[in-house]
Formats: C-alpha cells, sequence, structure tokens
C-alpha cells in the first residue's frame, strides 16, 4: 500500500442518476493512476471526524489524475490517500 499526503485541487460532478451522484476530484498530488486506481481517501472534518472515501477508480484527463469517488470533498480539504496495489490478472 502507498500512502501520501495532498489537497483537493478541484471537484467536479461525473454523473447523477436516480438520485445517486458520483464525482471525481483533483489532487495537488496523487499516488493513482491507470494501473493503480483504487484506495480511499481520509480527511478530518473541522470537528474532529474523519471521512473515509473511497476512490473506485480514477479518469486521467493530460496531466491532470481525476480520482472518482461517491463522496464529494470541498476544494482545499488536507487527504491522506491510499493506494491499494493492483495485483494483476489472476491465472487459473
Amino acid at each position: 500500500m502507498t500512502e501520501f499526503e495532498a489537497v483537493v485541487a478541484d471537484i467536479r460532478e461525473e454523473s447523477r442518476i436516480g438520485g445517486r451522484q458520483r464525482w471525481q476530484i483533483l489532487l495537488n498530488r496523487t499516488a493513482f493512476s491507470s494501473t493503480a486506481a483504487t484506495g480511499s481517501l481520509e480527511a478530518v472534518a473541522r470537528s474532529g471526524v474523519r471521512l473515509q472515501v473511497a476512490v473506485l477508480g480514477v479518469v486521467v484527463d493530460g496531466d491532470d489524475v481525476w480520482h472518482i469517488v461517491d463522496k464529494p470533498l470541498a476544494a482545499g480539504t488536507v487527504v491522506t490517500g491510499r493506494v491499494v496495489a493492483d495485483s494483476g490478472p489472476k491465472d487459473g
């Protein structure tokens, strides 16, 4: 597992289907990539509550890596990212 610190630089809505939204979050730095596209982002709210947001995948747009999530985080939010290593295709 790879861990890194970053700040949310931008956020945009990816989709809204049946009342459910998905978001794309751009970080100022990331360890996620097209080959390591799942993991989580953790932020601490002003109240001290820890928020865990699953990264469901990424969209690479030029030099930008947008992180696909079900919960939005505001621009300026400090996060700890955790990338789950892709073990690759399974034989068998």
